[in-house]
């Protein structure tokens, strides 16, 4: 557990585990596509069941400029700080994937009301790295902090890293030793025991930035490949082609024991997660181990509907695997015990383009034999499906938003952009595998003060299972 006399987070994934339940959460919400010309806002929403805010959004800190694209978060110190009792996890560090500032919120001083610290403006990262469009951050046992990024200043493809004073938050340079980059960028997670960090694909940012196109990932704007950087000498020493079955490779994450040399990555287009791992011979490997069929389909813009998986989750014992069918609408959950061998031991529907009287006909499906129903908590048809997924330190609640892109969810669900998106809760069975919605939980981003929003990403002031990383 924490001390006093220790940093940030906690010593081992096990003891976070131990953590204190979650009472508050952050969620960036975005304007971007909706027609609303409001800034993008940090939400803050009240969840413990004993408050009589529960369920609530009991604070909002808007950006000061429109059309930002806030999507991912992360912290300027976490547990692989822990040992340093001169840092605090009190600053929430912002990318915005489409005008590439990044902010910088203090929430230290008052966690339930967060306010702005510093805006570091994209030209201070156009002239000092070359790079643009930030996505992950993560920080690191130094102090800085690391962010992973799409392309360059004018929108093409190019995977690259930024490093930020862990003080200043003042642009330093890139993070890759000079003249190294890789095709694409999205997300990455390092792994100091091996020497080794992996980092994976999205797109090319100015192709994807309003929506997909089939011919586009024809032409090559989309990702297949996983990339191995040596974590010392800062240099990409592998690149694993995943081929046709590993299309656009999402999120990415390491075993949280720092020892195991192996992970998983969601791959989105193609519905499968690999698993990659250290061989014999010390280099890298990856394999299928999980395999969601798509669905054949009429009344959609393919005959083939993925299931489009779009966010990965490991437990902090790296027991179970979540991750999310944004497209298909469920969440699964997966004992990971031999990391080979997947075996699903919980799905639940919340949503997705396959339910019954919908507008898509499925005219063959592998895994089911009736379209599922529409989801209604609280008197409120769920719009969307489910996307970001975030699980408390316990592994027994899962919670989860429904918007991935503001550009992707004007064109697979424009409902949602009328009507905004919701943040659910999962009751999950952490002894026998299981889930189930929470009908108690709903928070509505349809019914904020300034008009429907799209709600993302969950991070808690504690820290969580993404964005902590033990060394």
């Amino acid at each position: 557990m924490a001390c006093g006399h220790c940093g940030p987070g906690f010593k081992t994934p096990l003891d976070a585990m131990k953590g204190p339940r979650e009472e508050i959460v952050y969620v960036p919400c975005i304007y971007r596509n909706t027609g609303v010309d409001k800034p993008d806002y940090l939400s803050t929403v009240d969840v413990d069941p004993n408050s009589p805010t529960y369920c609530k959004v009991i604070h909002r800190l808007p950006m000061p400029c429109v059309k930002d694209e806030l999507h991912h978060s992360g912290w300027n110190a976490c547990s692989s700080c822990y040992g340093d009792s001169s840092k605090r996890r009190d600053k929430l560090i912002l990318p915005s994937l489409i005008s590439s500032r990044i902010y910088v919120v203090d929430t230290g001083s008052e966690p339930r009301a967060p306010r702005m610290h510093k805006v570091v403006e994209p030209v201070d990262m156009f002239w000092r790295t070359g790079q643009a469009h930030p996505h992950t951050s993560h920080c690191l046992a130094s102090g800085e902090v690391m962010i992973s990024t799409m392309g360059d200043p004018a929108g093409n493809g190019k995977g690259g890293f930024i490093l930020l004073d862990g003080e200043s938050f003042e642009v330093k340079g890139q993070w890759q030793a000079e003249g190294e980059s890789v095709p694409f960028g999205y997300d990455f997670w390092y792994q100091p025991r091996h020497n080794v960090m992996v980092s994976t694909e999205w797109g090319t940012p100015k192709v994807l930035a309003s929506g997909f196109r089939l011919e586009d990932h024809q032409a090559g704007h989309y990702g297949h490949s996983i990339h191995v950087w040596d974590w010392e000498r800062r240099v990409c020493t592998q690149s694993l082609d995943l081929g046709p079955d590993g299309d656009i490779p999402l999120e990415v994450r390491f075993l949280h024991d720092p020892s195991a040399p192996q992970g998983f990555v969601g791959c989105a287009l193609s519905s499968n997660v690999f698993r990659f791992y250290k061989t014999e011979k010390g280099d890298w490997a990856a394999e299928k181990v999980i395999d969601v069929p798509s669905k054949k389909v009429e009344g959609w813009m393919l005959p083939e509907m993925p299931g489009l998986i779009t966010d990965i989750l490991l437990s902090l014992d790296d027991r179970f695997l979540y991750f999310s069918n944004w497209l298909h609408g469920d969440i699964r959950q997966y004992d990971v015990t031999d990391p080979r061998h997947p075996k699903l031991v919980g799905q639940v529907f919340i949503g997705g383009s396959i339910l019954k009287g919908g507008p898509v006909r499925v005219i063959e499906d592998k895994e089911l034999k009736e379209r599922p129903k529409p989801l209604v908590v609280q008197g409120k048809r769920v719009p969307g499906g489910p996307q970001m997924i975030q699980l408390s330190l316990d592994g027994k609640r899962l919670y989860v938003t429904t918007s991935l892109y503001s550009g992707w969810d004007k064109q697979f669900y424009p409902e949602m952009i009328k009507e905004g998106s919701v943040m659910l809760q999962i009751d999950v069975d952490t002894h026998k595998g299981g889930l189930s919605v929470n009908k108690r939980f709903l928070v509505d981003y349809g019914t904020e003060p300034d008009g429907p929003v799209l709600a993302h990403e969950v991070r808690y002031p504690g820290g969580d299972c993404s964005s902590d990383i033990w060394l």
